[in-house]
């Protein structure tokens, strides 16, 4: 019987390929893993069979380190999108051929048009599909609270974003107050879709003490925004019960997040100036109503003044045998007047509490009186133990009064 070796065999085939695949090739394909070591990039490029996940086609490939420092930058800059899995790509390929190593692939150029093309289909497609489910303006369609107040905030805890936005409610110039909870999430690559549907789930779980959700990002690389483009995210966030706030930072072309939150702005400070002007709109109708009585009360003092002017003109007027008439129907109009007078300050008073009452509800002291404390050290609110050292003198603020203790011990609560 006849035969050869292995290493025959593999050289056989590597001539057959260098004879038939001497010239590059272009090749469309989607990267299905991609790992990076010493400079060089290894990826395992695939072919599904259309509307399935069937693989029909599977092949390893290398961006060797020379060619990856150029390309991976020309790449994203191009498509805005990071080289990473999931990508549909066009590149040109060396057909390879180890007897060692086996079939590979080397990638030198890639077309990063058919990657825009191909994002681009999908998105439409995303935004197809959520139109034909009626949920596009599901968040939208919410009405907006009048003091947003109470924050949940899906963010990155370490993201300069977030303490962009921090800061910006922390220092407002009304000096308003908020309570914002901070849902830590991954918010950017692979894992960000799925960690901020997380994230808003964990919100729901306690959606009666928020009133509005704000989505931050900011400080990360523009490159990597395409969770926000994601289908199952704008499900969650245009279907979830609470407005949406969507500041993820970017400046191109907006995401299809921005599309179905209820309120979309371009960074995450530009989300603490809408918060805040939100409340400077509550106190300026506020203010509106309050100046409106107070013209609306001196108006009918002014009327019911001059009535008495004319009562007293007439009475002087009148002959001594129309005395006693007119005496009767001087009374007659003073009872109605004070009466008139009373009931409209009644109604214009009640109407001045009930908008006070508003405002009171949504102030610390009121939380206070519902059996809450406020605790402060060295004059500043106290929001988290990490803020304590042993030893420190805190105060706690009750309704009628305040009292010092010492701190002896920290108890960290694991979330």
């Amino acid at each position: 019987m006849n035969s050869i070796s292995l290493s025959e065999l593999t050289d056989r085939i590597q001539t057959v390929i260098r004879q038939n695949f001497s010239s590059t090739i272009w090749v469309h394909a989607e990267i299905s893993e991609l790992r990076e070591n010493n400079g060089h990039c290894y990826l395992e490029l695939i072919e599904k069979e259309a509307d399935s996940d069937h693989i029909l086609a599977k092949t390893r490939a290398i961006i060797w380190s020379s060619t990856y420092r150029m390309l991976k930058p020309y790449f994203e800059s191009s498509t805005g999108e990071s080289f990473q899995a999931g990508l549909k790509v066009l590149v040109s390929v060396v057909v390879e051929f180890s007897g060692l190593y086996g079939f590979s692939l080397n990638i030198r150029d890639i077309d990063p048009i058919y990657t825009i093309g191909e994002l681009a289909a999908r998105r439409m497609q995303i935004i197809r599909q959520l139109e034909s489910e009626g949920i596009v303006d599901m968040n939208k369609q919410l009405p907006f609270p009048t003091l947003p107040q109470r924050l949940a905030i899906i963010s990155s805890k370490t993201a300069a974003g977030y303490g962009d936005f921090c800061d910006q409610l922390k220092n407002n110039y009304s000096s308003y107050a908020f309570y914002p909870k901070l849902f830590p999430a991954i918010m950017q690559g692979t894992q960000a879709e799925n960690s901020i549907i997380h994230a808003l789930e964990k919100i729901y779980e306690h959606i009666d003490l928020f009133d509005v959700v704000i989505i931050i990002r900011g400080g990360g690389a523009t490159t990597d925004l395409s969770c926000f483009d994601s289908y199952n995210l704008a499900l969650n966030c245009a279907q979830f019960p609470l407005p949406i706030i969507a500041g993820i930072g970017h400046q191109r072309d907006i995401s299809i997040l921005d599309m179905v939150a209820h309120t979309s702005v371009k960074t995450p400070t530009a989300a603490a100036e809408f918060l805040i002007s939100k409340l400077d709109e509550a106190n300026e109708t506020v203010s509106n109503f309050a100046y409106d009585l107070n013209n609306s009360v001196s108006d009918v003092l002014k009327r019911e003044e001059k009535l008495l002017e004319m009562i007293k003109l007439k009475i002087k007027q009148a002959s001594k045998t129309g005395l006693l008439k007119e005496r009767n129907t001087l009374s007659n109009l003073v009872f109605q007047l004070k009466h008139l007078s009373r009931n409209r300050l009644i109604h214009e008073k009640n109407r001045l509490k009930q908008l006070q009452t508003m405002v009171d509800t949504h102030s610390p002291i009121f939380l206070a009186e519902r059996g809450y404390t406020i605790t402060t050290l060295n004059g500043q609110r106290l929001a988290s133990v990490k803020s304590v050292k042993l030893g420190d003198m805190i105060t706690t603020h009750l309704p009628d009064g305040s009292f010092n203790s010492r701190t002896i011990e920290i108890k960290n609560l694991q979330h």
